[in-house]
């Protein structure tokens, strides 16, 4: 059994403990707002530009001046995941959820014979990845943007980075797995594929209608989508990292109020175990002084 001692110390460690999480908690529910806001703000712009390039390749479908962002490779041999992560943890089971939704789409892919190649955003992906498929892992990219959030500029480099292996023929399909934003408790795993291009939801993308009414393009619906496709790719990249932000903090403010509640509950047991040892002890004592008075 435990001294009093001990008890003491371990009060006051898990004391310090609630200190740090309930911390954590607050910083996690100032920055969700922002994050939050973000996200929503991002998904009409994102929704639209998916809309306007539907519109776009509907009218291009099976044409040889197709961009090949459009029409791909021809092939499906192989497969790039981008696993968009967090860089850390402390956020319950927001990193390991996308994980094993990555694993599980490993397995179902490597079943079909095909190859899986992996680009990690996020350290905490790229350290449970490695381990069992770090000859998969081609590229990387930790710490998007600063303390407001990753930006623009971080997604479009993502995305120029995916382009020039996608011309260098390094993959045929590219999907982003990353978890959408829904509620503070309820994150949604969810894989887009980023190339060839297929609209992000088709529901949301559908081409409205226009009443019978006619459009010229000038340049052709080819050239504008070779300027266009690439601008929507990193678009649909910072919706998948904003949504992805924004569900982290729920994620980590969720968890670290769980942790909280239990290092209190925690408290009150070893503090009641404490009050009884004492008791005992004290208790103990008294009785050695009258035997002893007793006895004499």
């Amino acid at each position: 059994m435990a001294t009093l001692k001990q008890l003491r110390v371990r009060i006051s460690s898990v004391k310090q403990t609630q200190k740090i999480t309930s911390a954590m908690k607050m910083v996690a529910a100032s920055k969700l707002r922002r994050a939050q806001e973000a996200a929503v703000a991002a998904r009409p712009y994102a929704e639209r530009m998916d809309r306007m390039v539907v519109s776009l390749a509907g009218n291009l479908q099976g044409r040889e001046e197709a961009p090949a962002l459009l029409v791909g490779t021809g092939k499906e041999e192989v497969h790039l995941l981008v696993v968009a992560t967090a860089d850390r943890g402390l956020c319950g089971g927001f990193n390991s959820s996308i994980v094993r939704a990555v694993k599980a789409r490993i397995r179902q892919l490597e079943r079909e014979g095909k190859i899986v190649k992996l680009y990690c955003v996020g350290r905490k992906g790229r350290d449970q990845l490695r381990r069992e498929y770090g000859r998969s892992i081609v590229g990387h990219t930790e710490r998007l943007g600063g303390k407001f959030g990753p930006g623009i500029d971080d997604a479009k480099a993502i995305a120029q980075k995916i382009i020039e292996m996608f011309e260098a023929g390094e993959f045929d399909v590219c999907t982003i797995v990353y978890n959408r934003f829904k509620s503070v408790i309820t994150q949604v795993v969810t894989m887009q594929q980023l190339l060839p291009y297929v609209a992000a939801r088709p529901e949301e993308a559908a081409v409205p209608d226009l009443g019978g009414a006619i459009y010229e393009f000038e340049p052709d619906e080819g050239e504008i989508l070779e300027r266009l496709l690439p601008e929507n790719l990193g678009v649909q990249i910072f919706r998948a990292v904003l949504e992805n932000a924004a569900s982290e903090q729920g994620a980590r403010m969720t968890a670290m109020d769980s942790a909280t509640r239990n290092a209190g509950d925690m408290i009150d047991r070893l503090t009641l175990l404490y009050n009884r040892s004492r008791q005992a002890a004290i208790t103990k004592e008294l009785i050695e002084i009258i035997s002893g008075a007793e006895a004499l």
